[in-house]
């Protein structure tokens, strides 16, 4: 599948190609834009689904910011219908959650089609008692209604009634709807009528204006005798506490028909009191508080029993028998129709006793089913920080609802460890995500995952336990997905597709390059991956020009610790000495005639038409010598020609960074024992080899 991009970020176009069913690893320096890629696909696929419109507009390149008819582009992604990209976003958002390492652990670990199975077969068992609770509205009603009760009380006090609870203010100084205090009858059909707080709030709102003259700020008749009985309004009736009263009443009443007849006319003789309440009616009010709370709880049970409250088999009887309700347990509360409510229970309860053997097999195997799951990812995650030397652990945890979480704790401490972040190091952080990304990946299955240059900042140890972890044999990896890894590391390449491809599925694996927005890729294999010494030898028998194929026998010379005549003499050659210089560590002077010669013939033995003297001619003309470098592709040979061209000459680069990277700081062959040959792969950055062209051509 060819993806191809246009116009986004530093990519004015290019194409990458992604494999379905295999890893498809994508190799290039910085500056390349592989996040870009990750980014424009991401957007791409988004835009093709539905879930964010115009995601690719935040890729245009900033030169085309004020040009309306150019727009980031992506096409080939036909096969893709989602995509997971692991990167910065993803830590953020999905990892190291307040109470589990994983967002959404559960569903991730534990929740497959066998556990939904077991829990549709218990359920079903039981959903006898639950369509019946559920399906009767009394019912639900009657929950809703006791928790309103129960909420107006406010938070639980020794001595009585909260005093900011809407109890409280609802009933201070008595009931003074029913019990309208004197002089304020006249307005009895406002203050009884039923929505009487919005009443109550707009006299209040005019209070205000009541001095402002003698004149009613609502009618504008004389009020000067009235005045302070309309204030009284305001200084009796609270709005808010109104509406409690009318809400706290109502759910009296409506709950009248679950109360014993003693208790209904306490509760009425209480809710037409004149003077507040009593410590005496306050204790009687919190035992019927009690018992509303207890017996609501109980049909909140029933309506929730399943696996998580039946989960110890050894004592499903025992649970279920907890759940049936003896009403002569809740006095206050004993009437014929709680009854009939508590009967649906009952009943449901009874026929599940009678079958509690098929439901404890039921349990048994569903308990069995999360404990393995349990240890096999448990036991797969914790080889991981075993084998990368981590000394944490990991552990899924029942967090007390039937459900598991994935905490992390630590080798040296028990129990769980609470803000993770600040406990593990950036690279510990994105070794745990990338391995939790996973296992998210492997439950969600996208049809295309991204690794944006995942794994670079880890030690080799390190990087190869994760690689293996990703993508070992066997089941519970990512070996058969299809994934694109961007990365600028060739260790785990290496590791991959030259030591150990017997333990890996082979790679779809290419090189990168971005040549001044023009992307390219070019695949490389098992055979591309070579020491620098076999590089180096390959590239003196090519057909290259004799000043890179001495460039080449130096720096193999080096790395091989050869620094003899031969060496001497190539190194004269390139600081272009028309009198070669012998040096060692005593110090500098002029090289024989017999040292020259005997240089030259160890030289001749792989660069045969090597001539000190003619090349000494080549160097002192810096037209062919720029001709040289017009002609030469690879950007390592045009770096070290560079030199040569200028060696004498003072330095023109400005910057420091690129002058560093010019001189002996870059060398190709120190950053990895193996790599790939930098005259078929552009691996020196082209930012550097413009620059440098630029001083050449400035030279011509």
């Amino acid at each position: 599948m060819l993806v191809k991009l246009q116009n986004c970020n530093n990519i004015e176009t290019g194409c990458v190609e992604i494999v379905e069913g295999i890893l498809n690893l994508k190799y290039a320096i910085n500056g390349s834009g592989k996040t870009t890629i990750a980014r424009a696909i991401l957007a791409a696929i988004r835009e093709k689904t539905g879930e964010e419109k115009s995601a690719l507009s935040a890729l245009i390149p900033f030169k085309y910011r004020k040009d309306e008819s150019v727009k980031p582009e992506v096409a080939g992604i036909e096969g893709f219908d989602s995509i997971k990209v692991f990167d910065e976003k993803y830590i953020n958002d999905f990892v190291f959650q307040a109470d589990e390492l994983l967002k959404g652990s559960f569903d991730v670990f534990i929740r497959n089609d066998a556990y939904d199975k077991g829990m549709q077969d218990i359920n079903t068992h039981i959903e006898g008692m639950q369509k019946a609770l559920s399906e009767d509205k009394d019912i639900a009603d009657l929950i809703a209604d006791f928790s309103e009760i129960s909420s107006s009380f406010g938070k639980e006090t020794k001595s009585g009634i909260h005093g900011a609870s809407g109890l409280a203010k609802a009933f201070k100084g008595g009931n003074t709807v029913v019990n309208i205090p004197a002089g304020l009858e006249a307005y009895k059909s406002f203050i009884q009528h039923p929505e009487n707080y919005k009443w109550v709030k707009w006299q209040l709102s005019g209070v205000e204006f009541l001095d402002v003259g003698s004149d009613c700020p609502y009618c504008t008749h004389d009020i000067k005798e009235r005045r302070e009985t309309i204030k009284r309004v305001g200084e009796v009736y609270e709005p808010k506490a109104i509406e409690n009263l009318n809400k706290i009443v109502s759910a009296f009443h409506r709950l009248d028909k679950y109360f014993s007849d003693e208790t209904k006319a306490k509760i009425a003789e209480f809710v037409a009191c004149i003077g507040g309440y009593t410590v005496d009616q306050t204790n009687y009010l919190k035992e019927i508080k009690a018992q509303i709370d207890r017996l609501g709880h109980k049909f909140m049970a029933a309506q929730r029993l399943g696996f998580s409250s039946l989960k110890e088999v050894e004592k499903v009887s025992i649970a279920l028998h907890e759940h049936r309700i003896d009403l002569s347990l809740f006095p206050y509360l004993n009437s014929t129709e709680t009854k009939i409510k508590a009967d649906i229970v009952n009943s449901a309860i009874d026929k599940l006793q009678e079958q509690v053997g098929l439901l404890q097999g039921m349990i048994k195997k569903q308990k069995a089913l999360i404990e393995t799951l349990v240890k096999e990812h448990s036991r797969g995650i914790n080889e991981f920080l075993d084998n990368a030397g981590y000394s944490y652990q990991v552990a899924l945890w029942d967090d007390g609802s039937g459900q598991h979480r994935l905490k992390l704790i630590h080798k040296e401490m028990d129990g769980e460890i609470s803000n993770v972040k600040s406990h593990l190091s950036y690279g510990e952080r994105n070794a745990f995500a990338l391995v939790l990304f996973m296992y998210d990946v492997l439950k969600t299955s996208p049809s295309l995952i991204v690794l944006d240059d995942p794994i670079s900042s880890f030690d080799k140890n390190k990087k190869y336990a994760i690689v293996e972890m990703l993508f070992r044999k066997g089941v519970g990896s990512l070996r058969e997905k299809t994934v694109l890894l961007l990365t600028h590391d060739l260790e785990p390449i290496v590791d991959m597709v030259y030591h150990h491809s017997d333990r890996f599925k082979k790679p779809f694996a290419a090189f990168l390059q971005n040549n001044n927005g023009m992307l390219t890729e070019k695949e490389f294999e098992r055979a591309n991956i070579k020491t620098f010494i076999e590089i180096a030898d390959q590239n003196i028998a090519s057909d290259c020009h004799i000043l890179s194929k001495l460039i080449y026998a130096r720096r193999r010379q080096e790395v091989a610790n050869e620094k003899g005549l031969a060496f001497q003499v190539i190194s004269n050659v390139l600081h272009k000495r028309a009198t070669p210089q012998f040096i060692d560590v005593g110090g500098t002077r002029e090289m024989t005639a017999q040292e020259l010669e005997e240089g030259s013939r160890a030289i001749s033995k792989t660069i045969p038409d090597f001539d000190y003297n003619s090349l000494q001619s080549l160097l002192a003309d810096d037209k062919k010598l720029i001709k040289i470098y017009g002609e030469t592709e690879s950007n390592y040979e045009k770096l070290h020609l560079y030199r040569i061209i200028f060696e004498g000459k003072g330095e023109l680069i400005e910057s420091d960074v690129v002058k560093k990277f010019i001189n002996e700081a870059f060398h190709i062959e120190n950053d990895y024992i193996y790599q790939l040959n930098p005259r078929e792969f552009q691996t020196v950055p082209h930012f550097v080899i413009n620059q440098c062209n630029q001083h050449v051509a400035a030279l011509a």
